[in-house]
């Protein structure tokens, strides 16, 4: 996993026998543990068991609560982690023959949705008119993997550049939906 790891951090594609090859063992070895490349990738990606990234006491503000998500998810999960969740996106991306369609939840786990969903709860008492679901889906569309994939390889921004902006548009998606209160 340490050398799959090392070669999508490097930008070079991984395979179970380069990776059996950076990790200085046999092919043979390798495949006893992963069967296939879509198995060393999801043991790649990044295993994170938190159920929250908010702070215990949790701030009351959906405001304050979703941008101290955001600077976690977006810095310590999809910046940190970014080669293995590009390589996760284009196996969930892949043609069914290469993807089985039952394994797609083991790569793309729903873990950001569930942690904004936890930051806007508030707004479920003072928004009722919100659908909350839809809200923290839209909120997590400009601030995943699939938007640092855009806005850096697309729109030319650097990765810290577009860490800020993934930021400012999710908390625009935020404030819009609060001052009309339903959203979209």
């Amino acid at each position: 996993m340490a050398a799959a790891r090392q070669e999508l951090a490097g930008g070079r594609p991984v395979t179970v026998e380069s990776a059996a090859a950076a990790a200085g063992i046999s092919r043979t070895t390798a495949y006893r543990y992963f069967a296939n490349h879509r198995d060393l990738i999801a043991a790649a990606h990044p295993q994170i068991d938190v159920e929250s990234l908010l702070p215990d006491p949790a701030p009351a503000d959906p405001a304050e609560r979703l941008s101290l998500v955001l600077r976690v998810f977006i810095h310590d999960v999809t910046l940190a982690w970014e080669p293995q969740l590009r390589a996760a996106l284009q196996l969930a991306l892949a043609p069914p023959r290469e993807a089985v369609a039952a394994d797609a939840g083991t790569l793309r786990q729903g873990r950001g949705i569930r942690w904004i969903l936890e930051a806007l709860e508030p707004l479920a008492d003072t928004h009722p008119g919100l659908d909350l679901p839809l809200l923290a889906r839209a909120i997590r569309s400009a601030a995943g993997i699939e938007a640092l994939i855009w806005l850096t390889d697309v729109g030319g921004l650097s990765r810290a550049r577009a860490a800020e902006v993934m930021r400012a548009s999710a908390m625009s998606v935020l404030r819009d939906a609060t001052e009309r209160g339903v959203w979209p």
